[in-house]
């Protein structure tokens, strides 16, 4: 076989949210890109300019060479097809292939006998996944030859949603392939993508592993600095205190406490153990780190109410999406406060001007209520720390809490702040 990378390479990207999007425009440059959505009307906004993830600009996008498409039949018989779609776990936390086998049937509708196809795959799955399960049903959905008419990749995504400095462009890109002249025209594909260069993989299934032990490694670390904030909270310290003087070393990993969702971090430690158990092992620590993070919603509320009061009245949650400054909801653990609050007593109004309202409804129970911030509440929960809250006004903040209410800082937003003594203030 003979697979050249040149400009008139047409490439396919199936799957434009956070991960595609970015990826199909920075390959446009370059190459003769389609993007490929079922979503109608995320593709339509696209065509308009607009991008609700806010991970590519109106003008970035439409100074780009991309071709949007919901029909697949117009983006057959492309050289490369590239798999971005998401890999959740179901309620029981079993990895949920579901939408990649769907993007699989998708793509091996659109392969052609007549071309030599690599289909490249950039969804979070544990090792095997590409060659074991999406390779044989790329094969039955085409009916053609795996190893004669398609060929399989893989190359871990490693977009960070509302990170600007770690963009598609500047982070190393590794690539795997099922034979040495598929990884060769993935470095000189993602190699036109990437100014920091390209990481071949000793095969795919490492590469599937590396991708996710990264998100595990993030989780579990995340888990320990959760536990000792809950020990710290039991003698009365606060884990910023402890953490401003431990960062002092010089090899400290940095990480936070916190609510630990999003599409990655919250659900690729399941794809783990997943593999784990297929194996035979049953993990230990990955699991544990997990089971933690996830009752992280819950211990904040019951600590804050049973140590700080109030028992129940109005409240107040700042913040619903997974992480700071970026409109994703995806399995954001916002929810878990919420839900726990209610169960408390409370009468719960939601705020952020970043999520989508009708998202937010769905998974919440409510929609964000924009004039939030008018009113004055029995208790404030800042949950996210996005920028707009972080640069408040004292007084703003301080109006924000009835007399005799509480003011809880889950993340350290204000520790700093100096507001006035009449604020009952709560913070880990």
């Amino acid at each position: 076989m003979s697979i050249v990378i040149t400009e008139k390479t047409r490439v396919v990207v199936v799957g434009l949210g956070y991960v595609g999007l970015p990826l199909a425009v920075a390959l446009s440059r370059n190459f003769d890109c389609l993007g490929l959505d079922i979503d109608e009307r995320r593709v339509g906004e696209l065509k308009e300019g607009h991008d609700r993830t806010n991970e590519v600009t109106g003008e970035a996008l439409l100074n780009s060479g991309l071709k949007l498409h919901v029909d697949p039949q117009a983006c057959a018989g492309a050289d490369i097809y590239i798999v971005t779609v998401p890999t959740p776990v179901d309620a029981n936390n079993v990895p949920d292939l579901t939408p990649v086998l769907s993007a699989t049937r998708t793509v091996g509708q659109m392969l052609s006998k007549d071309k030599k196809s690599i289909v490249v795959y950039e969804s979070t799955v544990y090792p095997g996944v590409t060659e074991e399960i999406c390779g044989p049903a790329l094969a039955e959905a085409s009916a053609l030859s795996h190893g004669e008419n398609f060929f399989l990749g893989y190359s871990p995504e490693r977009i960070n949603p509302g990170d600007r400095e770690h963009v598609v462009e500047k982070i190393v890109k590794v690539v795997a392939g099922e034979n040495s002249e598929i990884v060769g025209a993935l470095v000189a594909l993602y190699g036109k993508v990437t100014e920091a260069g390209c990481f071949a993989a000793a095969s795919i299934r490492a590469a599937e592993a590396a991708k996710v032990i990264e998100n595990a490694q993030r989780d579990i670390n995340i888990a320990f600095m959760n536990e000792i904030t809950q020990i710290f909270s039991r003698i009365g310290l606060s884990i910023w205190d402890v953490l401003d003087a431990a960062k002092t070393k010089w090899n400290f990993l940095p990480f936070e406490p916190g609510l630990v969702g999003g599409h990655c971090i919250g659900v690729d430690p399941f794809y783990l153990s997943h593999c784990a158990q297929k194996a035979g092992y049953e993990p230990k620590v990955i699991l544990s780190g997990r089971a933690l993070n996830e009752e992280m919603g819950g211990w904040f509320v019951d600590t804050l109410v049973d140590q700080h009061g109030p028992g129940k009245g109005s409240a107040l949650v700042m913040g619903l999406t997974f992480k700071k400054d970026v409109p994703d909801l995806r399995n954001s653990k916002v929810v878990d406060v919420v839900n726990r609050l209610r169960e408390r007593g409370f009468k719960v109004t939601l705020h952020d001007t970043m999520a989508d309202g009708e998202e937010a409804a769905r998974i919440y129970g409510q929609t964000p209520d924009e004039n939030a911030l008018k009113s004055a509440y029995d208790l404030v929960i800042c949950a996210v720390d996005h920028l707009s809250y972080k640069t408040m006004a004292n007084e703003s903040i301080a109006e924000l809490v009835k007399s005799g209410g509480t003011l809880a800082d889950f993340r350290g937003v204000w520790r700093d702040r100096n507001l006035p003594d009449t604020v009952r203030r709560w913070s880990l």
